[in-house]
């Protein structure tokens, strides 16, 4: 699956994600863009997922609307020591997740 990482994630996060076309939202030089621009133009270039720990997304944006799968990691911080324990989960929830669908991923608070 072709996927972005949030500029909130930590970029070493994209190496655990084995199996999966990851980028980082800095890497495609989209570093300050809102989440709704972000998911229109992860469409136009034909991403499947954006993976954030951004927790108000699904607030913020229509989702659904955008055809982009995402999946909120809710973790205690944004720091690859306390993500990584949850990577076994983002990845099965990857592999059943629709496009449009938000799913949470989270762990022991």
């Amino acid at each position: 699956m072709r996927l972005l990482l949030d500029e909130c994630v930590p970029r070493k996060l994209k190496q655990d994600l084995v199996g999966h076309d990851v980028s980082t939202a800095r890497e495609m030089g989209w570093s300050g863009k809102r989440n709704g621009e972000l998911l229109a133009v992860m469409r136009q270039q034909r991403f499947e997922a954006f993976v954030t720990v951004d927790q108000n997304v699904e607030f913020q944006q229509n989702v659904r609307a955008s055809g982009i799968a995402v999946i909120v990691i809710a973790a205690r911080t944004n720091r690859l020591k306390e993500l990584r324990p949850l990577v076994p989960a983002v990845l099965r929830t990857l592999s059943a997740i629709k496009p449009g669908e938000l799913q949470r991923v989270s762990g022991p608070h």
